[in-house]
């Protein structure tokens, strides 16, 4: 398997500004407003939410399509929780919420393909047990 690498790059104190890179259109830049408040830019909880909502969507269609039930979308979105705890910032929780249009599919079905996808993503696996990861799946 191929190493994957992403770039960033910062300058000026914590109230400067940085720029990422993790591959052809994936790139912007970011700051501190950008990150702790609602300042314009990205922020490295966004890209950690992408990965993971990314990850999860191929590992639950992976799942279900070796059950014998491949999916027509599925639309993952991951809401990633920072906070100030007494060791510094923390990333604490990430919920991912998943609709999924899966053809034949019971909604139980699905919501215990989503469950074994959460534990089998690889993203999931590399934020457990640090990470709290919820789980909010429903067929639409």
């Amino acid at each position: 398997m191929p190493v994957r690498h992403a770039v960033a790059k910062w300058e000026g104190d914590i109230k400067g500004k940085g720029t990422f890179s993790a591959g052809p259109g994936v790139e912007g830049p970011y700051n501190f407003s950008s990150r702790f408040e609602d300042g314009v830019g990205s922020n490295p909880e966004s890209l950690l939410g992408a990965a993971h909502a990314a990850c999860y969507s191929m590992a639950l269609s992976l799942g279900l399509a070796r059950a014998g039930t491949p999916v027509d979308s599925v639309e993952t979105d991951a809401a990633v929780t920072i906070e100030k705890l007494d060791a510094g910032f923390t990333v604490t929780k990430v919920v991912l919420t998943v609709r999924g249009r899966v053809p034949g599919l019971a909604q139980e079905a699905f919501v215990q393909a989503a469950q074994a996808a959460k534990l089998g993503c690889p993203i999931s696996r590399a934020l457990h047990p640090s990470i709290v990861v919820e789980l909010d799946a429903q067929l639409v």
